[in-house]
């Protein structure tokens, strides 16, 4: 038995995994070695993190740290990798995106089952089965034939990506070390301060600066989860001060005092030699970011060794175009994974890999596929694909993927942790199903008498 998967993002190399490791022989085509790279990526390795290093939050009480420790019970090589890549991130999940690519790329290439083939795909492949898992720098014409098979024009927004600096440009003496509210490793974030005036200083220019213009026949569609720094601004002066540079949480050692705003620094790799602007998506041009990003506190004689840029993402219209196995209503055996579908963020398109290479191998093995429960965070990444809206626009995991628990009198945070506590229970149920073995006796623990890391 053998399957197609075109991507070598986080999607199309989780998909590729769980199919191999049921026993399928898999064909995964990846570009980047062709010498076809797309605007966003640097690197010929597979699984390259090209915005944010972050998985964003850890805790178990948050809905994507919730599908992080299912992913890891369900056998997801990308949380494995990312674990073992892990930088220090206070509250989330952040890695060394060269050593989490290159653990990536080691895993893939060693795998008996799979074989990578370097080359563009330009059209769907016209083997079957076939997973289509091009995330969101899907190419033209590949998304054109996709348009064409499914009868509807796809949509595009534009991602925004976050400069990365070094760390030996940060004035040391300006800033300092600790984590919002003193929650995780002080060492995790680096804080700038801003007073009023400096914060107003920054605002305008943000505002003023000039940005990478659009080419004429594309349209501008931002998701809302990751706006550029300036669109932000230009909504409104305290915006941002109310955003990613609220200052609460914070105390500068030097004042004892809240500041006005702060730009916080995530480091970039396990060394900590540089460091990742947290929230500063932009589209400014390069000379305006070397400018601007030089009014922070800190950072006047910042070495910026990655410019923020923006980059176009492809999706379908998941719940009209897609069956609940994640094939193209329109084109039996044709599959989607990942971004292309309208989830948002690596975590989710991990996700989005996973279930669609399980659920096709089960197919391709005769044995009944069986979907995940839809109280569990990965039954809600099967939810989010399913709701038909007037418009659909991506969306991250959140608890409003996950039906509710009977008791609604819950406080927030006590809710959260009876809907983990009941997903982790139902989800060693599903794998025991699909896995043909009995649930684990660690299915019947509290999920808060597990480690919240």
């Amino acid at each position: 038995m053998q399957a197609v998967v075109v991507g070598g993002g986080l999607a199309g190399c989780e998909a590729a995994y769980q199919l191999a490791e049921r026993g399928i022989a898999v064909t995964l085509f990846e570009q980047k070695r062709t010498g076809t790279r797309t605007p966003a990526q640097v690197s010929d390795k597979l699984c390259e993190l090209v915005c944010s290093n972050s998985m964003r939050g850890a805790a178990l009480v948050n809905a994507v740290g919730l599908l992080k420790e299912e992913l890891r019970r369900a056998g997801s090589l990308v949380m494995k990798a990312a674990d073992e890549a892990r930088v220090p991130a206070g509250g989330a999940l952040a890695v060394d995106r060269d050593v989490f690519a290159s653990v990536m790329t080691a895993h893939m290439e060693a795998h008996p089952r799979i074989t990578i083939v370097d080359e563009v795909v330009r059209k769907i492949p016209d083997a079957r089965p076939v997973i289509v898992a091009t995330g969101p720098l899907t190419g033209d014409e590949l998304a054109a034939d996709i348009a064409r098979v499914v009868g509807a024009e796809h949509l595009a927004y534009y991602d925004a990506i976050a400069p990365i600096i070094s760390a030996d440009s940060i004035d040391w003496d300006k800033v300092w070390k600790q984590s919002r509210w003193d929650k995780g490793d002080d060492d995790a974030y680096v804080n700038c301060p801003f007073d009023e005036e400096g914060y107003k200083a920054f605002v305008r220019a943000l505002v003023e600066s000039k940005k990478v213009e659009p080419r004429a026949f594309e349209e501008v569609k931002y998701f809302e989860g990751c706006l550029p720094v300036e669109v932000m601004a230009q909504r409104g002066e305290m915006t941002l001060a109310f955003g990613p540079m609220k200052p609460v949480g914070l105390t500068d050692p030097r004042t004892g005092r809240r500041p006005y705003a702060v730009v916080q620094l995530r480091p970039e790799d396990k060394d900590t030699t540089a460091y990742n602007l947290v929230g500063f998506q932009t589209r400014m041009t390069y000379p305006e970011q070397a400018r601007v990003f030089k009014m922070i506190p800190g950072l006047e004689d910042a070495e910026i060794l990655r410019f923020g840029s923006v980059h176009r993402n492809t999706f379908v219209d998941a719940p009209k175009m897609l069956d609940e196995r994640m094939q193209l209503r329109a084109a039996s055996g044709v599959y989607l994974a990942g971004q292309i579908t309208g989830v948002e963020g690596y975590v989710e398109s991990c996700a989005g890999g996973l279930l669609c290479g399980i659920m096709l191998a089960h197919s391709l093995l005769g044995e009944p596929v069986v979907p995940p429960p839809e109280t569990t965070a990965l039954g809600g990444i099967m939810t989010h694909l399913s709701r038909v809206q007037d418009r659909f626009q991506p969306s991250n995991i959140t608890w409003a993927c996950i039906p509710p628990p009977k008791d609604r009198r819950l406080k927030k945070k006590d809710r959260y942790q009876v809907m983990a506590d009941r997903a982790l229970v139902d989800l060693e149920a599903w794998l025991a199903r699909i896995n043909g073995t009995s649930a684990s006796p660690a299915a019947q623990t509290s999920f808060s008498q597990l480690p919240s890391g």
